[in-house]
């Protein structure tokens, strides 16, 4: 005979953090098969343009559903401790990029952006990052604007190519 207490698992707690993506999905798939039905392709054809869209919302409510019954059965697995510190490099280089994209310009722009997710990876010399980035931004947007006839929003430095 043996004690079922030291056997059983031990009970978890829903996951809230989970239960908020079950509804982020659900109200997500929602507004997608609210937006399908609007699509209309004629009384005649049996898949229309709104058939996909209303396939997708269907699915995202399946997984919605899906998400919040695992969620308040507790059977997600325990998420590992964030780090916050490169979360917060690759936010600051994403506002940096969107403050400096029409001031800047692309390169030196994206080229920031570049050397502080390079550091948030790890890569502690930006004296290093920060000039490869921008040689790496400006080859992009070379490519994109004397190649492919784009336009991409120009600075100083792309001025000086074009």
């Amino acid at each position: 005979m043996s004690d079922r207490s030291d056997t059983a698992p031990a009970e978890r707690r829903p996951d809230r953090a989970a239960l908020a993506i079950g509804a982020g999905l659900g109200i997500l798939g929602l507004l997608v098969l609210w937006d399908a039905r609007a699509i209309s392709g004629g009384a005649y054809e049996r898949i229309g343009p709104g058939t996909f869209p209303t396939l997708i919302g269907l699915a995202l409510v399946g997984l919605a559903v899906w998400t919040a019954i695992e969620a308040w059965r507790g059977r997600f697995p325990e998420r590992d401790h964030d780090e916050f510190a490169p979360i917060v490099w690759i936010v600051g280089g994403l506002a940096a990029q969107l403050l400096l994209l029409t001031t800047a310009g692309f390169s030196i722009a994206t080229g920031l952006l570049f050397a502080a997710t390079a550091r948030a990876f790890g890569k502690r010399k930006l004296y290093v990052s920060i000039p490869v980035g921008i040689l790496l931004s400006l080859a992009i947007w070379l490519m994109f604007t004397k190649v492919l006839n784009l336009a991409l929003p120009a600075g100083p430095l792309e001025r000086l190519f074009g």
